[in-house]
């Protein structure tokens, strides 16, 4: 598979009937359902859960969510979901990225980005993220692409 980013932390998915909708493919809310899934599989994987954000009264929060849907999913397609946490400025956001790919083709069906920030569940204002976030998260980050440098022409 074709992955927009290194390293990707996937999972199998597979329409079901409850998945599909009116048009004989799958619904769009689908789609962000099994995002959040994979997005809470990456974070457990990583060293935090649900508990956790519990107890530091701290959560990653959903600002903004992106979906481009490409090409539609039917029943029983194997379709393989990626995420990636992105970029983060340390202290208050993150962004998260997904891509599903369709396993038959290789073809992208959906790619996603999620815009983050660090709340305080107690009072749902946002807050710094705590330093166990920053230990877990940071590290987890895809680095940043850099562009190919052209050599300049002399003239």
């Amino acid at each position: 598979m074709i992955w927009d980013y290194p390293q990707p932390f996937t999972r199998p998915v597979t329409p079901q009937d409850s998945d599909i909708d009116g048009l004989n493919h799958t619904n769009n809310a689908v789609y962000v359902r099994w995002c959040e899934e994979v997005a809470w599989g990456h974070s457990e994987a990583l060293g935090l859960n649900l508990t956790d954000y519990h107890r530091l009264d701290r959560a990653m929060a959903i600002r903004r969510g992106e979906y481009d849907y490409v090409l539609p999913t039917l029943l029983g397609e194997s379709l393989t979901l990626a995420t990636w946490l992105f970029a983060s400025d340390g202290k208050l956001t993150m962004d998260r990225r997904f891509q599903l790919i369709r396993d038959s083709d290789g073809a992208t069906v959906l790619r996603g980005r999620w815009d983050l920030v660090c709340i305080e569940l107690s009072s749902g204002r946002a807050r710094r993220m705590p330093a166990e976030f920053c230990d877990i998260y940071l590290p987890a980050v895809v680095p940043a692409v850099v562009p190919a440098v052209v050599p300049a022409t002399s003239g």
